[in-house]
């Protein structure tokens, strides 16, 4: 792989899939209901039958997070580096149609199925993400930081806004979604885990300043607080505090901060990060897709366990290089 920039977008894409597939079986569980049910989460695993979003999805399956990314992904590399949103709405309609017809209980988050019942009824796509909050827009951004430089900064906010604004044009969907996709672009570039991380923490509190106001907790002040609440603590009691005080919930401002908290109690490592996310409990999948997607750009796809990364290809048919090369061709050398 002659362009290390290769490596670690497919290591952000493919870690994505890692954290969302190995979440898939525990999310909506408690850290409690997970430790009763699997002991500790070590390995892909199937969903419980009792799961209600995960039941009968198959060990290694991924979930909205993967597609949802995917879709973006698939749309910044049509447009050029655009995103329509009027053809995001759209895709995220047919996306979930399609998952109907397959009988997946797997659906549209709780802020974009609100945004898009919106889009429905004739409401202007500059208005319906005015009141989304939760991360959905987070677990999709990765491509933006894949395609793009984070750096000149208020360049790089257009782009996430692109990818939020239909669905979570918030200042906390959008300020959570400019940390993910800062961090990648920033490893994507070459950066550490450290350097990633806090470029994730200037970008959210860059971001806070667009879309619509919202009450809530700031996300970069949260980040910068969540990576200091597990420095240097041992890893069971840096992860009950994950759970217990900085929280699971699918809020921007308590699973993006819980994802970077994770990545810093991991040392950044892929496997690792996935899988404390996985024993979380919450919403496991989306914050395990956020660490590994921004671990994965850190140590390029050669720092993910090569069965690991079979096993997703091959459950899934997933094949993301095509993908990450249009992405990869959108952002400028140097």
């Amino acid at each position: 792989m002659s362009d290390p920039r290769t490596d670690r977008a497919l290591g952000s894409l493919y870690g994505l899939a890692l954290g969302d597939a190995l979440g898939m079986p525990t999310q909506t569980m408690s850290r409690a209901a997970i430790a009763a049910r699997f002991g500790t989460v070590s390995d892909f695993e199937a969903g419980p039958p009792d799961n209600p979003v995960a039941a009968g999805l198959p060990a290694g399956t991924v979930t909205d997070d993967t597609d949802q990314a995917l879709l973006v992904g698939r749309l910044l590399a049509d447009g050029a580096g655009r995103i329509d949103p009027e053809l995001l709405a759209r895709a995220l309609l047919e996306w979930e149609a399609g998952m109907r017809e397959k009988g997946s209980l797997d659906l549209l988050g709780p802020s974009t199925k609100a945004a898009l019942d919106a889009v429905a009824r004739g409401v202007p796509v500059s208005e319906t993400g005015s009141t989304g909050t939760t991360n959905g827009a987070a677990m999709r951004v990765a491509p933006v930081g894949v395609a793009f430089p984070a750096r000149p900064l208020e360049a790089f906010l257009d782009r996430v806004v692109e990818s939020c604004q239909v669905t979570h044009d918030t200042t906390l969907g959008i300020a959570g979604a400019a940390a993910v996709a800062a961090a990648v672009s920033s490893a994507v570039g070459g950066a550490d885990l450290e350097t990633a991380m806090d470029t994730a923490e200037a970008a959210a509190r860059a971001g806070v300043a667009r879309g619509h106001w919202v009450a809530g907790a700031d996300i970069a002040a949260r980040i910068r607080w969540a990576r200091n609440t597990v420095a240097g603590r041992p890893e069971a009691e840096a992860l009950t505090l994950v759970s217990e005080l900085i929280g699971t919930s699918v809020a921007s401002q308590e699973s993006v901060p819980a994802a970077f908290a994770v990545l810093a109690v991991a040392g950044g490592d892929p496997m690792r990060a996935c899988l404390l996310a996985a024993n979380l409990g919450g919403d496991c999948d989306t914050i395990g897709a956020l660490a590994g997607a921004v671990a994965g750009a850190v140590t390029g796809l050669s720092g993910l366990p090569a069965d690991a990364v079979a096993t997703l290809r091959s459950v899934n048919e997933l094949d993301v290089e095509p993908l990450a090369a249009r992405l990869l061709s959108l952002r400028p050398h140097g």
